[in-house]
């Protein structure tokens, strides 16, 4: 019989970060961080996560609010995806994650979920993992006593653990201004019951004046234990017009950097998985070249 209730917990709820991790550290890794809540709840209620404590973070006022500067926005962790796809701010400064934000479960998730329990969490089937890749985001932290900033692309290190520190908080997801003439997509495969990406695949295309492909980012999820770039993709992109036959030669090594480690479960085997993630690849690259021209 399958268990559908957690283990007893005890619950917190701090008013600042420095509060949140003096926290952790008493708990000594027997805490877990409440953001949103889920992806972690459905685990403690399988019992596959057991956490002494809960640290909820919804009355740390910090860690809300986005804010727009000329260098780029800068999104508190606990900024939900409703905020996110509805955010006037967002919208025109990073397109790509009110796109993504607007594609994630349902109304009430959205009202709820936040961007730093999703990156934090680093579900492998989460969408905004590799959309803040594609956008080349800073993941700013605290503790206690400092903080730091942690480059996205050592922020997630594999199946749903990442760079952040046994007492560490994410506060805030900086993400820089693009470039001119530069479009983005986000396309996913989602699973019909839960939205969750089967495979998703987020583009970030510069394009110059004559057309030639400037710059590239492309990231999957869904489709291996967390979210990675395709960096061979890119480099095929890069110093080419993006012609059709251009991009689906690009699209099929997306999945070079997963190769092996393809996730196989109930809803995909590792073999369409792979054969996905060149498809959405393909159709995310695609829309991103339409939309920066």
């Amino acid at each position: 019989m399958v268990t559908m209730t957690s283990a007893p917990f005890e619950y917190m709820r701090p008013k600042t970060v420095a509060e949140a991790s003096r926290l952790l550290s008493k708990y000594g890794g027997g805490a877990k961080l409440l953001a949103g809540g889920h992806s972690l709840v459905p685990l403690m209620k399988l019992r596959l996560a057991s956490p002494q404590a809960l640290i909820d973070l919804s009355g740390v006022g910090e860690l809300k609010g986005i804010n727009s500067s000329a260098s780029g926005l800068s999104i508190g962790a606990m900024t939900t995806y409703h905020e996110l796809e509805s955010s006037v701010e967002v919208q025109r400064a990073a397109p790509l994650l009110a796109d993504a934000a607007s594609q994630v479960a349902d109304a009430q998730v959205r009202n709820f979920g936040t961007i730093g329990g999703a990156v934090s969490h680093s579900d492998p089937s989460a969408d905004l993992p590799a959309v803040v890749l594609a956008l080349d985001a800073v993941m700013k932290t605290a503790t206690q006593r400092a903080g730091r900033d942690i480059p996205v692309e050592r922020f997630f290190k594999d199946f749903l653990t990442t760079a952040l520190r046994q007492n560490e908080v994410l506060t805030r997801i900086e993400v820089p201004k693009l470039p001119a003439n530069t479009g983005t997509s986000y396309i996913k495969q989602s699973n019909k019951a839960s939205h969750y990406a089967v495979v998703g695949v987020a583009a970030v295309i510069t394009l110059g004046a004559d057309g030639v492909c400037e710059r590239a980012r492309v990231a999957i999820t869904g489709a291996g234990p967390y979210a990675v770039r395709a960096k061979r993709t890119e480099r095929m992109l890069v110093g080419k017009k993006l012609a059709p036959n251009v991009i689906r030669n690009a699209a099929k090594r997306a999945g070079a950097e997963i190769s092996g480690s393809f996730n196989e479960d109930v809803h995909a085997s590792a073999g369409y998985r792979e054969a996905m993630t060149q498809v959405f690849a393909e159709r995310a690259i695609t829309a991103a070249v339409a939309n920066a021209r």
